[in-house]
């Protein structure tokens, strides 16, 4: 099976659903070939849960399967390792997002096994929301080279925080994608109203990544669309105006990272940024330029209990930020 669950906790990694040791099931798989792909998901997941168990949700047999969609099916030996790594992302945006940081040790570790006895294996990230910053906080402990490839969906970290763990040895030799998305700005403005940043008036890289092994893609430009669709990668154009989840429900976009791990001599990321425009369009370029008659001034309310500050977000017509039932909230 080329799909291997591992949840982090506090003590130790251990195998999901099972009590076999983790470095010890992680070092027979090693080994076997293809590339490594580390899957890590984002706020308000909870393995073994059964309402937040992101092994069921995100990483299962579901229609928006991650190892489905990034080609771990079974069907050929040299499909590689899908590693889906599970962690406790509950509790209020502020301390997950501590954890989130603190919980690169252990992805690192996760990496480092790999690497040990496989030194020549690809190994690559794709992380959502608040888990870029476990992606990102796990350069840090590794030496350059440790990581070939890392896709960033809708991060919940800040863009000088990004630009100096990408300054790491591990950092520098990385090639990062950074997906975002206009579809995205409620949630990156909660986030830069809840969590401190280290350095003020930073923002969240859905304003982009200054680094020169990271392009930034924004899934809601009409001209990046124009321009994946004219090198093999289309994608379908956004339904929603507030939605964290279409970096990777959105047709076409799994198959996209899908290509840039797989394939990167397809993907090269020279291409990437000299077909992509150079900035992303501002934030709240989605709802503010709307017809006469929809613009109503509501009040919305962060649903979470962590988000209960004292303060609203006072956002053109709310009714677009509905949830999904199927989803967390960030």
């Amino acid at each position: 099976m080329p799909l291997l669950r591992i949840n982090a906790t506090p003590s130790a990694l251990a195998l999901h659903d099972t009590a076999q040791a983790a470095p010890y099931r992680l070092c027979a798989l090693a080994s076997k070939p293809g590339p490594a792909v580390i899957m890590v998901h984002g706020y308000k997941y909870a393995p073994g849960t059964e309402d937040h168990c992101p092994h069921r949700k995100l990483f299962g047999k579901t229609e928006h399967s991650w190892p489905a969609a990034l080609g771990f099916e079974g069907a050929h030996p040299a499909e590689g390792l899908g590693i889906a790594f599970g962690w406790f992302a509950r509790g209020s945006l502020r301390t997950v997002h501590q954890r989130a940081s603190q919980l690169g040790a252990q992805l690192a570790a996760v990496i480092q096994m790999l690497k040990a006895h496989s030194p020549q294996r690809p190994i690559h990230i794709i992380a959502h929301s608040m888990g870029s910053e476990a992606a990102l906080s796990a350069l840090a402990h590794l030496p350059a080279g440790a990581v070939d490839r890392m896709v960033l969906l809708t991060g919940a970290t800040y863009a000088g925080r990004a630009k100096s763990l990408l300054a790491t040895p591990a950092g520098r030799t990385v090639r990062v994608l950074n997906v975002t998305s206009r579809e995205n700005d409620l949630f990156d403005a909660a986030f830069e109203r809840l969590v401190k940043a280290d350095t003020p008036r930073d923002c969240t890289i859905g304003q982009g990544i200054e680094a020169q092994n990271a392009v930034t893609v924004q899934l809601d430009c009409p001209k990046t669309i124009t321009r994946l669709q004219q090198i093999g990668l289309p994608i379908s154009p956004p339904s929603k105006r507030i939605c964290h989840w279409s970096a990777y429900k959105r047709p076409g976009v799994m198959r996209m990272y899908s290509r840039f791990l797989r394939d990167p001599e397809t993907l090269p990321l020279a291409q990437l940024k000299a077909i992509l425009p150079e900035k992303p369009a501002p934030r709240w370029s989605r709802l503010l330029p709307m017809p006469a008659q929809a613009r109503t001034r509501r009040q919305f309310r962060l649903s979470h209990p962590a988000h209960a500050v004292g303060s609203t977000l006072c956002l053109q017509d709310a009714a677009y930020a509905r949830s999904d039932k199927n989803e967390p909230a960030y």
